[in-house]
């Protein structure tokens, strides 16, 4: 784990305002229309693939979901240009089955927390390429901190 200072990185997302309960059903097809731009070449992937999460004050979550793109854009429909927050973050690799990336993130921020490190809301992954194995599988989680 460590803190790193990063520019702003130009995204490629699907924005919507949920639940955690409905997230799961909702990021593939979110994704999914990022993606039919990207294979139309409307939009050129420069990356990974994103999440980006910022918790509202009514317990719900606003998510996006694309791909990392190497320049802004204008945005098509739903995929709005968008990007990764720059500034100081904290950083660490969640190496595995995605199912265990919430484990993760409770190290990060307990690591912060021991650090005197404050989050300032936003955070996001960054998915390394895919692999058959999942124990295989490489995320980077960022939050960006105060």
């Amino acid at each position: 784990m460590r803190v790193e200072q990063r520019a702003a990185t130009p995204t490629a997302v699907v924005r919507r305002r949920t639940t955690w309960d409905r997230f799961p059903a909702e990021w593939g097809p979110m994704l999914d229309e990022v993606y039919a731009l990207v294979r139309a070449g409307e939009i050129e992937q420069d990356g990974h693939n994103v999440m980006v999460y910022r918790d509202l004050d009514d317990g719900g979550v606003e998510v996006e979901v694309g791909v990392q793109v190497g320049r802004p854009f204008a945005s098509t429909g739903a995929v709005l240009s968008s990007e990764l927050p720059g500034g100081k973050v904290a950083v660490t690799v969640h190496r595995g089955p995605y199912g265990r990336l919430g484990a993760t993130h409770a190290a990060l921020l307990q690591w912060c927390a021991t650090e005197g490190r404050s989050v300032a809301g936003p955070r996001w992954e960054i998915y390394g390429d895919w692999m058959e194995d999942e124990n295989a599988l490489e995320t980077e989680i960022a939050y960006l901190l105060d």
